[in-house]
């Protein structure tokens, strides 16, 4: 239209909401009739649903409470991997925004102590919290007394003088015992604040595993099974190649579709190796691994996640630890898109167990070889039963099948 020279900018559209929520919600319903997984829709008389619900739509006063509409309407069906994406929404515009320093404070007399700053692999150093920067020399146990020379003690909540500081630069003054020190740092918003906890949780989590096993032990955790996450496993996995045994972490993963990738790599079996004049061994197929596996899993595995544990256990690459998945296992398409670019999104691909034909996932979820709980207050004080529990499997699955080493016979000789 640009290069046509036309005009948009005094075009007046007239908005009916009412009338697009009533094509969304007739749409999302259609969509279901048409494509879920099972055209007998569950047994239910997908008319009447629709008549059921179509009811409330006079009540719908934005779009949230529309996607509140669908969602209800779609659970009739029982599916557990069923999804919503919200479209066009109300934003809720705020002058105040939260800014976090990516570390646990803990509220002191003259300030705020901190308790815990958030750790990261350093070779990522992208991942790392503001005080742990590079130049930055913040310890565990520093007192905060000074945001941008205002008194920490003076305030509620440290959070008040980090009001609206994200990505500023912003002066702390802090103390060390006696020692009084300062440093600018830049807050980071919640979402990120969220992310390097949660990096932090990781780390933790590959250095147990590393201090109990010796180096003995690989540890990779996916947070859901796309592409930034398969770029995580590469990193990891070939890291990692040459260990006697290695644990992935599935708790917690959202779920994505790269499970084929991983799965395919994880099965690759040393049949031979070569091996160089000075000893260097290099295995085939190369990038191979030779030791014992575990799966951890937990009740907020989903969808791609749980497929990826249900195939180690029905391909015999090792057990799963932890507790029975989400359960959400139909496989969905994003090609039922809504007016406003939402999605009401319709479970298109049931998945069997294709051996037997057996039913898998969807509703029953994958349940542990090796049932482990994490229990609240255990979790809170930062123990972690399930992993402890891959750990001395593999402690002990090392001991009965130790990983036998490479070795040549001696080289021929041709000319005695």
């Amino acid at each position: 239209l640009s290069k046509a020279g036309l005009a948009l900018g005094g075009w007046q559209l007239t908005l009916q909401p009412q009338a697009e929520w009533r094509q969304m919600f007739d749409d999302a319903w259609r969509m279901h009739r048409d494509y879920l997984f099972d055209p007998k829709l569950r047994g239910l008389d997908w008319q009447q649903i629709h008549d059921k619900y179509a009811a409330f739509l006079p009540q719908v006063r934005d779009k949230y409470e529309l996607n509140d509409l669908l969602a209800i309407m779609m659970s009739e069906l029982g599916t557990l991997h069923s999804q919503i994406a919200p479209g066009e929404v109300r934003k809720f515009e705020s002058n105040r925004t939260p800014a976090f320093l990516g570390a646990a404070l803990e509220r002191v007399a003259n300030g705020y102590k901190i308790a815990h700053i958030y750790r990261h692999d350093n070779e990522l150093p992208n991942e790392a919290s503001p005080l742990a920067q590079g130049g930055q020399d913040f310890h565990d146990g520093d007192i905060i007394i000074h945001v941008n020379n205002r008194p920490v003690a003076e305030v509620a909540d440290i959070a008040q003088l980090l009001e609206n500081q994200v990505g500023q630069q912003v002066l702390l003054h802090y103390l060390r015992g006696q020692q009084h020190k300062s440093a600018i740092v830049q807050p980071v918003n919640a979402d990120r604040n969220v992310a390097l906890r949660y990096t932090d949780w990781e780390w933790s989590r590959q250095q147990q595993v590393e201090q109990a096993s010796q180096g003995k032990i690989g540890y990779l955790h996916l947070r859901a099974m796309t592409t930034p996450d398969l770029n995580v496993f590469v990193r990891e996995f070939y890291a990692q190649i040459n260990r006697e045994g290695l644990i992935i972490d599935v708790r917690r993963n959202s779920g994505g579709n790269i499970d084929s990738w991983i799965i395919e790599k994880l099965l690759r079996r040393t049949w031979g190796f070569w091996q160089s004049r000075d000893g260097t061994q290099e295995t085939h197929p190369q990038q191979s691994f030779r030791g014992h596996l575990v799966v951890l899993a937990d009740e907020l595995t989903y969808s791609d996640g749980e497929t990826f544990a249900a195939a180690t256990k029905a391909l015999g690459l090792g057990p799963v630890i932890g507790k029975r998945t989400a359960g959400a296992g139909v496989w969905l398409s994003d090609d039922n898109a809504l007016l406003d670019k939402g999605r009401a999104r319709a479970a298109e691909n049931a998945q069997f167990l294709i051996a037997d034909g057996r039913w898998i996932i969807e509703g029953v979820g994958v349940a542990p070889d090796i049932e482990v709980a994490n229990l609240p207050h255990a979790s809170f004080e930062g123990k972690d039963a399930q992993l402890e529990a891959a750990i001395q499997w593999l402690q002990e699955k090392r001991k009965q099948a130790p990983i036998p080493a490479l070795k040549a016979q001696p080289l021929p000789v041709k000319n005695p």
